[in-house]
Formats: C-alpha cells, sequence, structure tokens
C-alpha cells in the first residue's frame, strides 16, 4: 500500500512511525501526471504496514491511500461475459410463445 503526503516532514514522520513499529518503510518522490514543477510533486510512502494502520496515519499527517494492489487487480483478473438472453422477455402474455 502507498500513503500520499504533500508535505516532505509528513511522509518522513510516518516512515519513522512504521519503522519503529516494525514494518517496512520508505518515502518517495510521487510523480503525478500533469505536475511540471519538480518542487510540487507529493511524496509517497510505500509500506507493507496493514491498510488501518496507514488509514490512521494519513488521517493524522492529512494524506490519502493509494491501493497498488487493488488496480492490479483489476486489470489483470477475467471477467466472465454476461449471460444475455436470445430472444426478448414476454411479460404481458407469456401465452404467445
Amino acid at each position: 500500500m502507498r500513503a500520499i503526503f504533500f508535505e516532505e516532514d509528513d511522509a518522513r514522520a510516518v516512515v519513522a512511525r512504521l519503522r519503529a513499529d516494525g514494518f517496512e518503510a520508505r518515502a518517495e518522490r510521487e510523480r503525478l501526471a500533469g505536475e511540471d514543477d519538480d518542487e510540487d510533486h507529493p511524496w509517497a510512502v510505500v509500506s507493507d504496514a496493514p491498510a488501518f494502520m496507514l488509514e490512521v496515519l494519513v488521517d493524522t499527517h492529512d494524506g490519502w491511500l493509494d491501493s497498488e494492489d487493488d488496480e492490479a487487480e483489476e486489470q489483470s483478473a477475467p471477467v466472465e461475459p454476461l449471460h444475455l438472453p436470445t430472444a426478448p422477455k414476454r411479460i404481458k402474455r407469456p401465452d404467445l410463445d
């Protein structure tokens, strides 16, 4: 999971907290589409911590969660084709079949 923060201090504080709790965590610059100025890029904290812990830290430090795993699963999961009827369904006069 990734947590996104606009301030470097917030990202570093979250990394320090997660490492103190025994989880792996690192902060890196997150380049968003359309952002030209390198100073305006937000910070991403990538960690193996449970989602509920990241949610609490995101709420505390004004960030948001970005789940890489959910996006990958949605893109790679095969979708079964829909079962569509071959003829219209008669509602009012079923005796015409």
